[in-house]
């Protein structure tokens, strides 16, 4: 062990080495960019675990995405020789959601709690937008139209730590110190707008918890409530985690400080990675100052800086650092000492020159050729360059389109990962067409669209069409009538005949499919029917890039709509239109997750400065560089929070122009080799537009004698290689770094069921069967969760009869009423045949959960782990999975897999293998060995066990490593045969076994 530590410690430099070693206290790590911030983090858990300091299950990592727990987990990985049971690496929301599931009940939630995203909680008020009592913000011509800028208000009160009492007290004060001073009526009124917006999140809350649900900030508050009034779970959260870890500190609000101040005391082992540099999402409900805050209340806390970069040239960092530097100018006078502190230049660790230019054009269409055509020459004099070693910044998503445009006319490969505009992809704007189609026969944009869409390509003659819409105008009739009529409209070919009336079969059948079924059903029954998913899976297969890209919107479209189904009771096509009408009216276009950089071919990025960060390019090229534009405006919140309530620390100066800067230093930190700022005079306006006022600051042109607009080439073609001009279709795909027991059957099942599953993620049609398997293990999982509180409670007295809310918790077992109660609350209504199926599973799931519960309390065992996430290194691969149960029993421990499905008498060796890979996961895991492996028959009641020997494990063992390697060299060809009737692609696989 000494060894494997003495060589992490070799790959530091002096500074990472000093925040990685250091053991008790606080710890604020400055990490500029570029410096390694991510590698000290992960280093610091590793050696944590390595050195003995903490166990795994003793560490808190706390990030803000999944995307970064991800690589965070993956960095991990690597470093430890070993695999770690539940370490906790996790967003703040999943950490808050994860104590809340188990405690919730202590302060009077429900612990089955439905979490609403943006989207869910404004379509919750506006279908109770009765009981909110509004005047300023429900305006008579539009009365909806503050439902949003509401929702995000609460949401920054949330951020606050403001509850709905403090801020309607806060209020009724402000209303009669009015009153007793007799004040205009311009400071009454204000007043009573106050008084409005407290009442409206006073209503708001309140109807969150009729509902059950909780929406996000909820999550860190309730969180911080249960502590405050929990004392004793605070101290078991005190007491398990020795050290927490807290990446991106800048990007904290004060909601979150507050609970990792909480969770910290009195050890205050809490490491924090920050740089005040990169603060860029004020606009969010981010505190960058809580670093100050966190030196105020932590005032031995010892600062280690890293200042070495690894990214970028020295020329590109000093312009960088100029440029910042006019924050601290404009805040000399600030009086917070600590900022100085802060700021310090990097110094790069690459020797040679870097390229720095601006780049000025007459108009965007001649700015836009002139930055493509400047990838091109660089890719040309660059021969180990790829596309993906470009990336194209631009500081609003509606700027990108000129230049994903003119990327497009040249043949170059650009990806657009844009965090918005999901409801405007053309795969998910057809989708939603045909509901609305459903919704409303007579919705003819929605039918136009369907007709046009690639359901039909090559299918109806274009003629057809026009001839189909001239009628239904010329008759009055909707696109809809004309179909039905079609046989009496002039000039329709047969062919188009045949084509228009496949639109009437799915509509009427999936129009009676809507009036029982929920959204998804009737989505992916339509993808299904049309071809339209079968369409997308084969080109996407051959490695199409637009079809790669659509599954990828089409998947976040559907993970949208399962959200909705989640939270809403009525599931149905007409509740989601209204629910997406609510949020384009609203201006929300729909969000995506960071997913899009994952996977597909190489190619040009182009993003947002915000999406960028974290990421590095060799050429990066900042676009639109002109005033309004970047800088932007400043944009006033609709709705702000009282300054009386505000308990962060408020920063001084312009605080506007401080934010623009620090995202354009984000900008210029992302280039290694090369930076190009770039800007024109025309974008459509009456008048010129001014040079944005940082390239003054960057002293890139003089006033006096500012640049002419060079001359653009008409043609970008002269600069693409012959063998450029045509990109390849074939994609380099990114595999998974971490495999489960699923992942590798899916492989060896089938090549091409294991891309469909697992690489291209193509949404799958889901069955009756798995999700009542899904619904019993859910409920399993809970009621054992409860049984073990409510016997740790008993022999620890962790809480008083007093401090019960439940008054069954003073019981000394739990009831089958209550394991009832659970399976109601976990039942899940979704992907059975028909209400009749759906009511045999829920009869069947009562009488295996009533055969369980008779057999549990007959003689209950010693539970030892419920849903234990495992993780753990098998040669140079690592493996993931999650245990159901694993139990005490003499010896060491037995470990548990439900099974819902038929039970056998004997089962063979391909059987054993899951259970064979938990079993090799608990002898590098687990203190105590493993004596039993048990599948657990949930309908009969049987268990079969068995203990894989030396000769077995070394088999699998072999087997796993032989498919992983496999995976990696794999072209995924298909593999049909007899299997193909069950795979959950067959309705769409070109090479099924008939």
């Amino acid at each position: 062990m000494a060894e494997i530590i003495s060589k992490i410690i070799e790959e530091l430099n002096p500074q990472q080495k000093e925040a990685v070693t250091h053991v008790n206290g606080p710890l604020i790590i400055i990490a500029g960019a570029g410096t390694g911030k991510t590698r000290a983090i992960t280093y610091r858990i590793a050696w944590l675990i390595l050195s003995g300091q903490a166990k795994p299950e003793e560490i808190l990592a706390v990030t803000f995405t999944d995307k970064a727990t991800q690589e965070m987990e993956e960095r991990v990985d690597r470093l430890l020789p070993y695999g770690y049971v539940d370490l906790w690496i996790s967003t703040f929301h999943s950490f808050c959601e994860r104590v809340l599931r188990d405690y919730a009940i202590e302060i009077g939630l429900p612990i089955d709690f439905k979490l609403l995203d943006t989207a869910g909680q404004c379509f919750l008020v506006q279908k109770n937008f009765d009981r909110f009592d509004l005047d300023y913000y429900r305006p008579l011509g539009n009365p909806t139209k503050f439902i949003r800028e509401l929702v995000k208000h609460f949401g920054k009160a949330k951020d606050e730590v403001i509850s709905p009492k403090e801020y309607l007290e806060y209020a009724q004060g402000l209303e009669m110190d009015n009153d007793r001073s007799m004040s205009d009526n311009l400071v009454k009124g204000e007043a009573g707008r106050i008084k409005e917006v407290a009442n409206a999140y006073y209503t708001y809350q309140q109807l969150l918890l009729d509902n059950g649900a909780l929406d996000f900030g909820d999550l860190i508050n309730y969180t911080i409530e249960l502590f405050s009034k929990r004392p004793e779970i605070l101290e078991k959260y005190r007491k398990k985690f020795k050290y927490i870890l807290v990446d991106e500190f800048q990007d904290t609000n004060w909601a979150q400080y507050k609970l990792l101040q909480m969770l910290a005391q009195p050890k205050n082992n809490i490491t924090v990675v920050t740089d005040d540099k990169q603060a860029i999402y004020r606009w969010r409900g981010a505190a960058y100052n809580n670093v100050f805050q966190l030196k105020k209340d932590f005032p031995k806390c010892k600062i280690v800086f890293l200042d070495e970069n690894y990214r970028s040239r020295q020329a590109i960092l000093d312009l960088a650092y100029k440029f910042i530097e006019q924050n601290y100018l404009e805040d000399k006078d600030s009086g917070v000492k600590f900022k100085g502190l802060l700021s310090k230049n990097l110094k790069s660790t690459r020797k040679g020159e870097a390229e720095i230019a601006h780049i000025h054009a007459k108009t965007q269409e001649e700015e836009a050729k002139e930055t493509v055509k400047k990838i091109i020459e660089l890719k040309k004099s660059n021969p180990k360059a790829s596309w993906n070693d470009f990336a194209i910044l631009v500081r609003a998503n509606n700027q990108a389109e000129i230049f994903c445009q003119t990327l497009r006319w040249n043949n170059v490969p650009y990806q657009f990962l844009a965090r918005t505009g999901l409801f405007s992809k053309p795969i998910v704007m057809d989708v939603l067409a045909y509901l609305k189609l459903l919704d409303n026969y007579h919705e003819s944009p929605a039918v136009y669209r369907i007709l046009t869409s690639p359901i039909f390509f090559d299918k109806l003659p274009n003629q057809d069409l026009i001839n189909l819409t001239y009628w239904a105008n010329r008759k009055n009739w909707s696109i809809y009538e004309a179909i039905a009529k079609v046989s009496t409209v002039p000039n329709i070919s047969p062919k188009g005949i045949e084509e228009l009336n496949k639109v009437l079969v799915w509509i009427e059948k999936h129009t009676q499919l809507a009036k029982k079924e929920n959204a998804s059903k009737v989505i992916y029954a339509f993808l299904e029917d049309t071809g339209y998913l079968k369409l997308l899976s084969e080109s996407a297969e051959k490695g199409n890039e637009q079809n790669i890209e659509n599954i990828f919107w089409l998947r976040q479209f559907f993970n949208k709509v399962k959200n909705f189904e989640e939270v809403n009771l009525d599931k149905s096509i007409s509740n989601f239109i209204q629910m997406i009408d609510l949020m384009l009216d609203a201006g929300d276009t729909g969000a995506v997750a960071a997913e899009a950089e994952e996977s597909g071919p190489e190619t040009v990025k182009v993003m947002t400065i915000h999406a960028a960060k974290g990421l590095e390019f060799n050429w990066v090229f900042v676009v639109n560089l002109v005033d309004r534009r970047f800088p932007t405006t400043e944009r006033h919140e609709a709705i702000e929070i009282p300054t009386a309530l505000i308990k962060e620390i408020i920063p001084e100066g312009d605080i506007h122009f401080q934010e623009e800067r620090r995202l354009f230093y984000v900008a210029m930190t992302r280039a290694k080799d090369g930076l190009f700022l770039t800007s024109a005079e025309d974008y459509g306006g009456k008048t010129v537009k001014k040079f944005s006022r940082f390239l003054y600051e960057l002293s890139l042109i003089d006033k006096k004698f500012p640049p002419k607009p060079i001359p653009s080439v008409k043609d970008l073609r002269q600069f693409l290689a012959p063998k450029e001009i045509m990109v390849s279709s074939k994609s380099d795909y990114q595999l998974p770094t971490k495999f489960s027991f699923t992942q590798l059957m899916a492989f060896e099942t089938c090549p091409l069921q294991y891309k469909f599953a697992h690489i291209l993620k193509i949404p799958r049609k889901g069955k009756g069967s798995l999700v009542f398997g899904q619904s019993i293990h859910n409920t399993l999982q809970k009621f054992l969760q409860k049984y073990l509180e409510l016997k740790d409670a008993e022999q620890t007295g962790l809480f008083t009869p007093s401090s019960l809310t439940d008054k069954k918790k003073s019981k000394k077992e739990i009831t089958f009423k209550d394991l009832t109660q659970i399976y109601n609350e976990c039942w899940i209504d979704e992907w059975y045949e028909d209400k009749n199926n759906q009511d045999e599973y829920k009869e069947k799931g009562k009488k295996i959960l009533k055969d369980f519960y008779d057999n549990f309390m007959k003689n209950p065992p010693k539970i030892k782990s419920l849903e234990l996430p495992f993780n753990f290194k098998l040669g140079e691969y690592a493996l993931k999975g999650k245990i159901d149960r694993i139990d005490e029993v003499e010896g060491g421990i037995e470990i548990i897999d439900y099974k819902t499905g038929n039970s056998k008498e004997k089962i063979d060796a391909n059987e054993k293998q899951q259970l064979l890979i938990y079993q090799l996961a608990s002898r590098s895991l687990f203190r105590e060995p493993a004596v039993r492996l048990t599948y657990y028959y949930l309908e009969t009641g049987d268990k079969i066990s068995f203990l894989g020997d030396e000769k077995e494990l070394e088999e699998i063992e072999e087997k796993i490593k032989k498919i992983i390697k496999e995976i990696k060299q794999s072209e995924f060809p298909p593999k049909p045969g007899r299997l193909c009737q069950w795979c959950d692609f067959k309705d769409i696989c070109e090479y099924k076994a008939v």
